[in-house]
């Protein structure tokens, strides 16, 4: 009989693998890489631990005034605990409406419950109307939204002005409103700077080139303080109107360059294609074209509406109470005075929370989209 080599399996050593491994492999796997890792390790040592003390540990989170998280002893020195909590516990409500008043805030509730549960319907996977759902967040929603905040007497709501929405509310509004209208706008641009007429094509240059060469601040500024001044007297339109205007044409003559690189991306046998079968021009780009092209810049038009929705901060030169002013009003109260740092982490966990949520939506429909196109 033959000699047969038995080779006994074994278990790659526990070193190379797992979570050892992948330590090994990328942090400890050349000498520099070693020394950097350790440094790391050494600032967040240094760091994170006295954030948790502050942040955590030694935060008031309960009270009924700013004794509880500062105070002075007898020979007038002041002493102070951790991060006061506090502070944003007793100013949420004026965080969240600005000067909405109490007895109406309920509207701004219900505006933002029936906005979230058509989205919610609209995304649900086996939902056969979402064609109804669609239709009414565009053309149905805005009128039920405008009614419930500003108010109607004949409907029994009391009108509450513009000048009293602010805090996170006005923010979300500004933002969605911005991000909504700011795409199909762009999406025109982009197919009239692109369009076979001089016309046309010259006209959607001039318009993106404008509003892209001069900074947000100063189209605000505009739309509040120098607008007034070329409309016929005694037409006054309101300051958040303009406002939402202004931001809508800055984002969409960014978007309209965002659209037009997935357009420049398309190989031009697909405009062929289209052509070859028959489909007009309007046909082609909604069925073919623009489909194919949104898909390619998702990341480009998730980046534009961020930047958008934080460009929203700026509204507080023209005295729009955003979250951002509705902060900075409270600091000015005698008696909550001194808590800054508490305010601004508050504003950007608010910020960082919606933007990282689009960026991770944006980033399953991205995949979802490559899945099916590669079936």
């Amino acid at each position: 009989m033959e000699n047969k080599l038995i080779i006994e399996k074994r278990k790659p050593p526990i070193a190379s693998i797992g979570t050892i491994g992948w330590i090994k492999d990328n942090l400890f796997s050349t000498w520099y890489n070693s020394l950097f890792t350790l440094l790391g390790i050494y600032i967040l040592y240094s760091i994170i631990p006295p954030i948790v003390q502050w942040g955590i540990i030694d935060a008031v989170w309960s009270g009924e005034d700013r004794t509880v998280c500062e105070w002075y002893d007898e020979n007038k020195v002041k002493y102070r605990a951790g991060a006061c909590w506090l502070y944003i516990k007793v100013w949420f409500n004026f965080f969240s409406y600005g000067f909405y008043p109490d007895a109406e805030q309920w509207r701004v509730n219900l505006t933002f419950i029936i906005l979230a549960i058509s989205i919610a319907l609209f995304f649900i996977p086996n939902f056969k109307k979402k064609h109804y759902i669609g239709i009414f967040l565009f053309v149905g929603y805005p009128i039920i939204a405008f009614f419930l905040l500003s108010g109607n007497e004949t409907l029994g709501l009391h009108h509450i002005p513009t000048h009293k929405w602010g805090g996170a509310f006005l923010t979300l509004l500004l933002g969605g409103i911005g991000i909504v209208f700011a795409l199909p706008l762009g999406i025109v641009l982009a197919l009239g700077r692109r369009s076979q007429l001089p016309v046309v094509r010259a006209l959607c240059i001039m318009f993106i080139e404008f509003w892209r060469g001069i900074p947000l601040i100063t189209v605000l500024f505009f739309a509040s303080v120098m607008f007034p001044l070329f409309v016929p007297q005694g037409v006054d339109i309101d300051t958040l109107l303009r406002c939402i205007v202004g931001l809508t044409i800055f984002g969409g003559a960014y978007m309209a360059e965002v659209v037009r690189g997935g357009l420049q991306a398309l190989p031009k046998g697909q405009y062929e294609a289209a052509q070859a079968v028959g489909l007009g021009y309007w046909r082609m780009m909604g069925l073919i074209i623009m489909p194919q092209a949104l898909r390619i810049v998702i990341p480009g038009i998730v980046n534009t509406f961020i930047g958008l929705f934080k460009d929203t901060t700026l509204v507080a030169i023209i005295s729009l109470m955003d979250l951002l002013l509705a902060v900075f009003t409270s600091q000015a109260n005698p008696d909550w005075m001194g808590f800054p740092f508490e305010g601004y982490i508050f504003i950007a966990m608010c910020y960082w929370i919606f933007c990282f949520s689009l960026s991770r939506y944006s980033l399953r429909v991205e995949n979802k989209l490559m899945v099916a196109h590669q079936r």
